[in-house]
């Protein structure tokens, strides 16, 4: 019987993995191109006054698993007292069998605070104790010691268009921070027309841009203005949340109609709403284009299906799941569109049903040219990013296309102490292609096949985002 999470064995199943693990991925800097860390936190170089406010102030992944273990919601987002809250997630850990959540706590407890030992409710006072005390003295706690000594070397963070960016130039002008800190453009509020807070986002939008917006070509123009600025301040990104791609296309006079349509308080339908995105997210993708911006595309998740616990916490609380909408056609005629202009921009394709791997693998095949990589297949994303997901996305990104040439994992995480799960993907990555290389299937080119595990674990996606 192997020991729980060894550092030599874990997820490593044989010597080969173990090598390309150790002496190639292991100790490649990170770049998190994709996550949800506040930066303010990062120009404040915070310090979290306990492991509670660390670990469950803002991770709904942890928050699904303590519902689904009956706690009340006092002990999940609410006020109650850290260490309570601490002692119900050691409950939730002790019985989450299977569960990634349960390797990455226990990654967070050795990385972080050096405690090796299952966390479960006879030892959670303990551990709490320990790692609240480390909190509060090991100068490699804060913000800017966590990034160094996990050697991050930039962070993507996920910024609203109309956002100053404050934070970001503060941190650029404090010089401080050991990792590159860069905004990502996320214009999901200009882009989702169907959401009822739609027609008040227009003038803070319109104010950000110094620019009236009275129809959808305003909107674009000003979402290009912003794009510009982004630029500007280092980002190389934008990011997307769709159901599915946007594909009806109509003429600019009927999508402004839409607009106001919008804008005086009238229902759209299903038609109108799409033909406004697909207008939208087209002309936005030929600005990416031409400024050499990657398009990320989150695609396939139904969200905010509890309605009182919406109004009660908002979005991203940990109520929202894959869902089951056919990608293949609509992806298709939105990129074949593009295409036609030779204006298809470097995209990354995440699916939030891991049955659409197969054919986003196959149809960015169809747009590949001129960049390495220039479509990629996004790593196994939110609920997908435990082992079997993983090694799904990995597999079938090798069967398809060019595995050498995946950009790697990212955290897509709000929390500072998910840098470990980029541990957990190495180790999943090596073992994976070590298993090839022991039964035969590749040659045993230890070179060849490390250079592509450090390459894949951060070499890609810094030549990807930043051209070098």
């Amino acid at each position: 019987m192997k020991r729980f999470m060894d550092d030599k064995d874990f997820m490593l199943n044989n010597d080969t993995a173990k090598t390309l693990f150790f002496e190639y991925a292991k100790d490649m800097p990170i770049f998190d191109y994709h996550c949800h860390l506040i930066p303010q936190q990062i120009a404040e170089n915070k310090r979290f006054s306990t492991i509670t406010d660390a670990w469950l102030g803002g991770d709904h992944y942890k928050w699904r698993l303590m519902r689904a273990m009956g706690f009340d919601e006092a002990l999940i987002t609410g006020d109650a007292d850290p260490w309570d809250k601490f002692q119900a997630w050691a409950k939730t850990m002790e019985e989450a069998i299977g569960n990634p959540v349960h390797h990455w706590t226990h990654l967070e407890l050795k990385r972080y605070f050096g405690i090796d030992k299952p966390l479960n409710t006879k030892n959670a006072k303990a551990i709490y104790d320990e790692a609240n005390e480390k909190f509060k003295n090991d100068p490699s706690l804060d913000v800017y010691g966590i990034m160094k000594k996990f050697k991050v070397y930039a962070v993507g963070t996920t910024d609203d268009p109309a956002d100053d960016l404050q934070y970001h130039a503060i941190i650029r002008k404090q010089g401080k921070c050991p990792a590159k800190v860069i905004p990502s453009y996320r214009p999901d509020k200009a882009v989702q027309i169907e959401k009822p807070t739609f027609a008040g986002y227009v003038p803070t939008l319109a104010q950000a841009a110094h620019m009236e917006i009275k129809n959808a070509e305003d909107m674009v123009e000003a979402l290009v203005k912003r794009l510009d600025f982004f630029v500007e301040m280092g980002c190389r990104a934008s990011d997307h949340a769709l159901i599915s791609a946007p594909h009806t296309f109509k003429s600019v006079k009927e999508v402004n109609a839409i607009f106001q349509k919008k804008m005086e308080g009238a229902e759209l339908n299903a038609e109108e709403v799409d033909a406004y995105k697909t207008y939208v997210m087209t002309e936005l993708a030929k600005a990416l284009a031409k400024r050499g911006i990657a398009m990320q595309l989150h695609l396939n998740s139904i969200r905010d299906l509890n309605q009182p616990m919406f109004e009660k916490l908002g979005p991203d609380t940990g109520f929202d799941a894959s869902h089951d909408v056919n990608q293949a056609s609509d992806l298709v005629a939105f990129l074949r569109n593009l295409s036609a202009s030779h204006s298809v921009p470097k995209t990354i394709l995440y699916s939030l049903n891991p049955g659409d791997f197969y054919s986003l693998a196959t149809i960015m095949g169809a747009y590949q040219g001129d960049i390495p990589g220039k479509m990629q297949l996004g790593s196994a994303w939110w609920f997908i990013d435990h082992r079997d997901g993983m090694e799904y996305q990995i597999k079938t990104l090798a069967n398809t296309g060019m595995l050498s040439r995946f950009v790697g994992m990212l955290t897509d995480s709000r929390s500072f102490l998910s840098y470990s799960r980029h541990e957990y993907f190495r180790r999943i990555l090596c073992n994976v292609v070590g298993t090839w290389i022991e039964n035969g299937e590749f040659p045993a080119d230890m070179d060849l096949v490390g250079g592509m595990m450090s390459d894949i674990s951060f070499n890609n996606a810094k030549q990807y985002f930043e051209g070098k």
